[in-house]
């Protein structure tokens, strides 16, 4: 598809609604409205009512709200214009078609709204995926993370470190000049040195935050794990406030995992219910016992449910699991457990309360941590590993060597805000937005 052609989309979401909105962007989207209206351009940024019609027919489709901004000053930085309709499938179905028969004029590609105003400059690459991520967010750390990083922290950090790094590279290929003449001091070597190990200092403490970044962003996973019989689908359905798993008197009802994502007072939490744990006994029940303990190493949190005695803590881990005493209406607890029973709300309540406050330890409230994306961390890991041998090899004195890592180090930090870019990493990110963006 070439850049150079006008594209339109649908920028809210299919389906009967009060509004929905057409944003078109290129070359002819001026013309685009002048042949829908019959009417001239208004004057930009200026909302205007105007019938619309079909160019092909000249059949009447609805009444719109009209808005034309003239390029460079629009969201793509080309003409655009965004139409408000009726938001019937037909009246939706009808501008489609319309748009469609017009010469040079296309549907867009999911993210090519955005990627064209990556492309004319408005803002750089890590900020075009925190406006995915704002559009995907579902809780309100991970908007208030999102919304941060859109203000650009990712980019300007990179810029940063980079405009330290030709402070050091600079001095590096000076040293390189004068190395032959035996003029590289031993204090200059120390100060560069020096110099470098604050910079890696400050990308490693950037490089955990950014852990904490990206469990927000993708979810913190809650698995519930036990014996057969010990509650774990009846805890699954009251946290999940609704009957999801099959809850009955007979073990091993449940036979795979099901999970249903939650918010936790701002905090994405991934629920799963899993399997009881048990020596299988038809072989249905024995990948859905393999699949539960898949899902309990890959978890960030357990909750290994307990009802009679500790036998199946043993194998708990320290810092995963969650012992929870169950169904504690019909077993007593031991003295200072965390005990629950599905007819006391109290109890559940104190649970969540708990979860809540693991999770928090782990994801943060979204206000710290500039890397949203494993690119990100990726690619600091690379700056970070060849600053270390940067130091390596200014201590053995192979200059030549440090320049080639601080070459490294530097296309590494141009990567993370888009810099250094191919067009199948852009491909990647772009494909992942909806088509009206």
């Amino acid at each position: 598809m070439a850049e150079s052609d006008t594209i339109f989309a649908l920028a809210t979401p299919p389906g009967r609604s009060a509004l929905a909105v057409f944003r078109i962007s290129g070359s002819r989207a001026g013309e685009v409205l002048k042949g829908l209206t019959a009417r001239v351009l208004p004057a930009p940024r200026v909302v205007v009512r105007r019938g619309i019609r079909d160019p092909g027919t000249g059949s009447k489709i609805d009444e719109a709200l009209a808005t034309y901004f003239k390029g460079p000053a629009s969201f793509t930085g080309e003409d655009v214009v965004e139409l408000s309709v009726h938001g019937g499938r037909g009246v939706i179905s009808a501008l489609s078609s319309a748009l469609m028969n017009i010469p040079g004029v296309r549907a867009a590609e999911p993210g090519e709204f955005t990627r064209r105003a990556y492309r004319a400059g408005k803002f750089d690459l890590s900020q075009a995926e925190a406006i995915a991520d704002l559009i995907d967010s579902e809780t309100e750390f991970q908007r208030r993370q999102a919304l941060r990083l859109l203000e650009g922290g990712v980019g300007r950090k990179a810029d940063e470190w980079r405009g330290i790094l030709l402070e050091i590279a600079v001095e590096i290929e000076s040293m390189l000049d004068f190395s032959d003449e035996g003029d590289v001091g031993a204090a200059n070597c120390q100060s560069l040195i020096a110099r470098a190990e604050r910079l890696r200092g400050e990308m490693t403490r950037e490089e955990q935050a950014g852990r904490r970044s990206l469990t927000l962003r993708n979810g913190f996973t809650v698995v519930i794990a036990g014996a057969p019989n010990a509650g774990k689908s009846t805890l699954f359905n009251r946290l999940a406030g609704s009957e999801l798993a099959i809850v009955t008197e007979h073990a091993g009802t449940t036979r795979d995992l099901i999970s249903v994502d939650l918010d936790l007072g701002g905090i994405p939490i991934k629920l799963v219910d899993t399997a009881g744990m048990r020596i299988a006994v038809d072989p249905v029940e024995s990948i859905g016992i393999e699949r539960a303990h898949a899902a309990v190493a890959s978890a960030d949190l357990v909750i290994r449910l307990v009802t009679d005695d500790h036998k199946e803590a043993r194998s708990t881990r320290v810092t995963q699991d969650l012992v929870v005493w169950s169904k504690a209406d019909l077993f007593p607890p031991p003295p200072g457990s965390l005990a629950i029973s599905a007819f006391d709300s109290d109890s559940i309540s104190n649970l969540v309360a708990t979860i809540r406050e693991r999770a928090s330890r782990v994801v943060g409230d979204g206000s710290e941590g500039l890397l949203i994306r494993e690119r990100h961390v990726r690619a600091l890991a690379v700056a970070r590993e060849c600053l270390s041998r940067f130091v390596e090899m200014c201590e053995t004195e192979r200059f030549e060597l440090a320049a080639e890592e601080c070459r490294v180090v530097n296309e590494a930090l141009g990567a993370m805000s888009g810099a250094y870019e191919t067009e199948e990493l852009l491909g990647e990110i772009f494909a992942r937005f909806c088509i009206g963006k």
